[in-house]
């Protein structure tokens, strides 16, 4: 299995490069979406991979669509790259456990975030107001404090190298309309609670994430990357102490590494130490192995 940064398939076009994802028109109905090692951290693309990592946040989606099926409907095709088209043979190296086949879908405009615990950007927000995205919240709260019920709080989706922007439920009924923002809040939080007691079940808490959601068909589906590393924050409980940040499995660890370097958080970012990178690869592995264990 290779490290992958970057592919070029040229059996198919290419129709966008994310900061993590390269993404293919297969045919009219079905695109080729490929999970690089690239890295991403404030919204700037690291300039070295974190290896495997594409893989394990592949398995990781695959695991919990499968899981989320009964709940909302996922966009997958095919997951196994050997029932890949044939024009996709000469890359099968690279696409091993990392590529997927899924439907086409067209994308809300509005990311789908659930806060189960105060921290991040949140937390900001609550010091600054004592609310969080228009939620007004008890006073005396501590950082890392569990949120009960758990919060909607969608934001805009921002263009590569930008900043996404929270936005209040009405704003994005605004957006959306009032059926399909209060359809996509309501899977949210159903998917995040489901996902939340499982993990808890193996000594994880899922403390917040993000979910996209895409029409097929007239029908809203589950898309993109489910409850990842990269769209989640992972803490262990075993070591959670409200009152201050916590340790995680995530890539929380790469941006406390970065904070506490003298770096803008805009491009080019600081070169990453191996150690930094091994100890960010070896969270990702051990939040995979946990979760997906039998």
């Amino acid at each position: 299995m290779k490290v992958v940064t970057q592919t070029d398939i040229t059996a198919y076009p290419l129709l966008s490069r994310g900061k993590v994802r390269d993404i293919y028109d297969v045919d009219e109905q079905t695109l080729l979406i490929v999970t690089t090692d690239r890295m991403s951290a404030f919204d700037v693309i690291m300039d070295q991979p974190v290896p495997y990592k594409g893989v394990i946040l592949n398995q990781i989606t695959l695991f919990w669509m499968r899981r989320f099926a009964d709940i909302m409907p996922n966009h997958l095709l095919e997951s196994e790259v050997s029932r890949f088209p044939a024009a996709l043979d000469p890359w099968k190296d690279e696409l091993e456990g990392r590529a997927v086949l899924v439907r086409k879908a067209k994308p809300l405009p509005v990311e789908c975030i659930v806060r189960g615990y105060i921290t991040g950007s949140g937390w900001k927000d609550y010091q600054a107001t004592g609310s969080v995205c228009g939620y007004a919240l008890p006073a005396g709260l501590r950082e890392s404090d569990r949120l009960e019920p758990a919060l909607f709080t969608p934001s805009t989706k921002a263009e590569l190298g930008q900043h996404d922007e929270n936005i209040s439920v009405a704003e994005a009924a605004r957006i959306l309309g009032e059926d399909v923002a209060r359809e996509a809040e309501r899977a949210s939080l159903a998917i995040y609670a489901a996902g939340r007691d499982h993990a808890a079940t193996r000594g994880i808490i899922v403390a917040d994430t993000k979910f996209e959601f895409g029409f097929i068909d007239g029908k809203l589906h589950l898309i993109d990357e489910v409850l990842t590393p990269d769209s989640s924050r992972f803490w262990p409980a075993a070591q959670y102490q409200p009152g201050q940040g916590q340790a995680s499995f995530d890539k929380q660890y790469l941006r406390d590494w970065l904070k506490s370097q003298p770096w803008d958080m805009q491009p080019p970012p600081p070169p990453l130490p191996e150690e930094v990178i091994q100890a960010t690869a070896a969270r990702y592995q051990e939040a995979f192995d946990i979760l997906t264990r039998e």
